[in-house]
């Protein structure tokens, strides 16, 4: 996988294009992410005792990696992620400016 929990993103393409969010979770089987605040969906859900109200939750939806860009920390534009070994560890860096993205 090319992003990580906690990595910050870039929306190419869908109804939030062009906004900016922090990755929550990632899928690598279906390789989705998702990203907060990005995606929402609305859920209904019952109220659970009696006098409670029912709701309506906003839920984030996954988003298809090849939807989104890293954005670089050092340069801060949205770039793509390349890897290289250091040493004997495998380090990803910004094709833009080659710094190590950690």
């Amino acid at each position: 996988m090319r992003l990580k929990k906690g990595d910050k993103v870039y929306i190419l393409k869908g109804k939030d294009r062009s906004k900016t969010g922090n990755v929550v979770h990632v899928f690598p089987k279906t390789e989705k992410i998702t990203v907060e605040g990005i995606s929402l969906r609305k859920k209904h859900v019952k109220p659970k005792k009696q006098g409670q109200k029912g709701q309506r939750v906003e839920l984030p939806t996954p988003i298809s990696l090849s939807n989104v860009a890293l954005v670089c920390p050092s340069c801060s534009k949205p770039t793509r992620v390349g890897h290289r070994t250091e040493g004997d560890k495998k380090v990803r860096f910004c094709k833009k400016c080659k710094v190590v993205v950690q």
